[in-house]
């Protein structure tokens, strides 16, 4: 703090306080288990998120774009960046710089700590700090309507653990992710987009395949990206996903990208999640954020492989598809104590979650 205080933040621009606080919120992340790291999703995650959906505040008049639960505001600040790419804000007008910085960019938080962070970060970046706090599945629905939502819900099931009572979620569940997938559908405009980033057990749970089947004759589960081992380490210890949707046409088929197998776990010191994980998924994907750009599948050997929703509906809409073969040779000896006890951490939470949703079915009984 003492570092922070001699800085004289008001002889930098915008574009600089914003990234020195991006990187000061990063160094928390990476140094302590505790505090701003369980709110920050990985960079190269977001960043390769964002680059596939495109989020261009232009694209259409009313184009907003949210996240809906927002830590200290990764994906809000990664959009605004990828757009600075695209186009300098020096040579917008007057009226676009309104709707660039006071009328696209929103969020909810339910933690105060983080939504403070996460309104800070959006100030130095020059960005109306437009972050709601309360909480986004038990709250009523507000029925604000967004064109593109990207997100990391928390994962596990601490909480409430009560299934929310929301008119407008068809699927009763106290599973927290799920009841996000929901919540997320509902937000979306009309050909909206989101991409969210899920725990396995979103594919292939009882209650997930009552969703995805009365899910896909309206929305198009177009893409599925299944993340390195390790990726949310040492927050989180789970298998995880990042499901992309398009609202506005059914599903004909999902296109799975396995960027976990026979690839080295991450960790936290010696093999940390970097954009290079990442490179051959954004090429594979296309310059389409619809997922709807000419991909090739790359058959049994390949990464990118395309199910037809014949097959989808066959498997009873279970989306936890595997065709590579494991080669156990890949992970070789190499290992933090940190990671053995975070894996049985993750088994051990996993079984909880597991009876506590016992538990309340049992209660209505």
């Amino acid at each position: 703090m003492t570092l922070i205080d001699q800085v004289n933040w008001s002889s930098y621009d915008e574009d600089v306080l914003g990234s020195m606080f991006e990187g000061l919120l990063e160094k928390a992340a990476n140094e302590s288990k505790k505090g701003a790291g369980q709110y920050f999703t990985p960079r190269p995650l977001i960043n390769t998120i964002v680059q596939v959906m495109k989020p261009n505040p232009f694209e259409s008049q009313n184009f907003t774009l949210s996240d809906v639960a927002c830590g200290t505001g990764g994906f809000i600040i990664s959009s605004y960046e990828w757009f600075k790419r695209q186009q300098s804000t020096k040579l917008l007008s007057a009226e676009d710089k309104i709707k660039l910085f006071n009328k696209t960019y929103f969020g909810q938080e339910l933690v105060t700590r983080p939504r403070r962070m996460a309104q800070m970060n959006l100030f130095l970046h020059g960005i109306e700090p437009n972050i709601k706090l309360g909480d986004t599945i038990y709250d009523p629905f507000d029925k604000n309507l967004f064109s593109c939502i990207l997100t990391n819900p928390p994962f596990g099931n601490k909480g409430l653990n009560q299934i929310p009572d929301r008119k407008d979620f068809r699927i009763k569940t106290s599973n927290k992710q799920l009841n996000f997938v929901q919540h997320v559908l509902n937000s979306l405009q009309d050909n909206g987009r989101t991409a969210i980033v899920l725990p396995d057990n979103v594919l292939s749970d009882e209650k997930a395949l009552e969703l995805w089947k009365i899910t896909m004759p309206e929305y198009n589960v177009h893409t599925i990206l299944k993340l390195p081992n390790g990726t949310f380490l040492p927050y989180a210890n789970v298998k995880a996903v990042v499901v992309f949707i398009q609202k506005g046409s059914p599903t004909k088929h999902i296109w799975f990208y396995d960027a976990r197998t026979n690839i080295p776990s991450v960790t936290k010191k010696g093999r940390p999640l970097t954009d290079n994980h990442f490179f051959d998924f954004i090429e594979n994907y296309g310059e389409r954020p619809d997922g709807d750009a000419q991909r090739i599948d790359g058959g049994d050997d390949g990464r990118f492989r395309k199910f037809g929703i014949d097959q989808i509906r066959a498997r009873n809409y279970n989306l936890d598809i595997s065709w590579l073969i494991e080669n156990e040779s890949i992970e070789d000896n190499y290992f933090e104590i940190e990671d053995i006890t975070n894996d049985t951490i993750s088994e051990l939470e996993s079984i909880i979650d597991s009876l506590k949703e016992l538990s309340n079915l049992l209660e209505k009984k």
